[in-house]
């Protein structure tokens, strides 16, 4: 099984003020704002929700086919997912604006202070998947993830098209798109992902119920934090996955990624739903221990290890078959 992840590919520029915003804030000033902070800490972290997603797929062995667009300063980031498993070969160079950057600084009280810049990710929308397709010899499902909107209504739409199946996660993106765009993207999807608070806001905005929703996916794919995740389809039993047990809890950013990289996984080996989400919740375990959304290591006899104390020794046995 082939699967492409579309999406956002992206870096994020995190700065640290030792001071605080509000003590440079002139009260009677603030419709001519003009300031600048001496930072004392830069991080640069890769991320992206698509790379996110492909950089766990590749740490499991499944050779995810990565489609975003980025810039030319992509170069470093390409080599770093091309030694990670990740086939990057059909993702779209711009030739005139930077890959998508995120830059925040944070100041002594947390307050942040940040912008996002899209740039090459509006191109995305340009990207063929007949060609990706044709280019690895088939693709068995587009993971379609957040990104340039009209990207994402194509890529589904050409799914439709071409009856190829798809997994709809707007994440981000749904605070941005109206009913009938979400409704649109959803319709037909063979996985619908979201966390509790999206699928709520899904249900909102669309004017559909739980149930109505059922009716247009093949399964719904909720994750629910701490308490794990809930996989419903019409007709089938609930499926409820508890979350293994943290070794440390260091920062919250890419578990949901990290999630969906093992639960898609899951479906290349070819495993039910149930052993899918339960190798999700195990990345995702790894991710939250760890700072920066690519920065854990799976080191195969620990996570197994870990595997079978929160899931048991057959299901650790199960996925030990699959896991290189």
């Amino acid at each position: 099984m082939r699967i492409a992840v579309t999406g956002s590919i992206a870096t994020d520029h995190l700065m640290t003020f030792p001071g605080r915003f509000a003590d440079q804030l002139v009260a009677d000033q603030l419709h001519t704002v003009s300031l600048s902070f001496l930072v004392d800490q830069l991080e640069v972290r890769r991320g992206g929700v698509a790379a996110n997603i492909a950089f766990g797929m590749g740490q499991l062995g499944t050779a995810p086919v990565l489609v975003g667009a980025v810039g030319a300063d992509f170069a470093e980031y390409r080599a770093w997912l091309d030694r990670h498993g990740v086939d990057t070969q059909s993702v779209h160079v711009s030739e005139t604006r930077h890959t998508a950057r995120f830059v925040c600084t944070t100041d002594a009280d947390h307050n942040q202070i940040g912008s996002f810049y899209a740039g090459a990710m509006s191109e995305a929308r340009f990207i063929e998947l007949k060609a990706v397709s044709d280019r690895v010899g088939g693709i068995d499902l587009v993971s379609i993830g957040a990104d340039d909107p009209e990207a994402m209504l194509r890529h589904t739409e050409d799914c439709r098209t071409r009856g190829v199946p798809f997994a709809a996660d707007f994440s981000q993106q749904i605070a941005r798109m109206d009913g009938a765009e979400i409704r649109s993207l959803l319709e037909g999807a063979t996985y619908l992902f979201s966390n509790e608070y999206e699928k709520g806001l899904i249900e909102t905005k669309t004017g559909l119920s739980d149930a109505e929703i059922l009716e247009k996916v093949g399964h719904r794919v909720t994750t629910l934090g701490a308490r794990g995740v809930r996989i419903e389809a019409v007709g089938e039993p609930v499926i409820e996955v508890g979350v293994p047990e943290e070794e440390r809890k260091a920062e919250p950013t890419g578990v949901g990624d990290a999630f969906r990289a093992g639960f898609l996984s899951g479906l290349v080996w070819g495993v039910s739903k149930e052993r899918a989400a339960q190798v999700g919740c195990m990345l995702a375990t790894l991710v939250i221990e760890t700072v920066g959304t690519q920065e854990y290591t799976l080191e195969r006899g620990h996570f197994l290890e870990r595997f079978a104390k929160a899931y048991g020794e057959e299901a650790a046995a199960e996925v030990r078959a699959h896991l290189s």
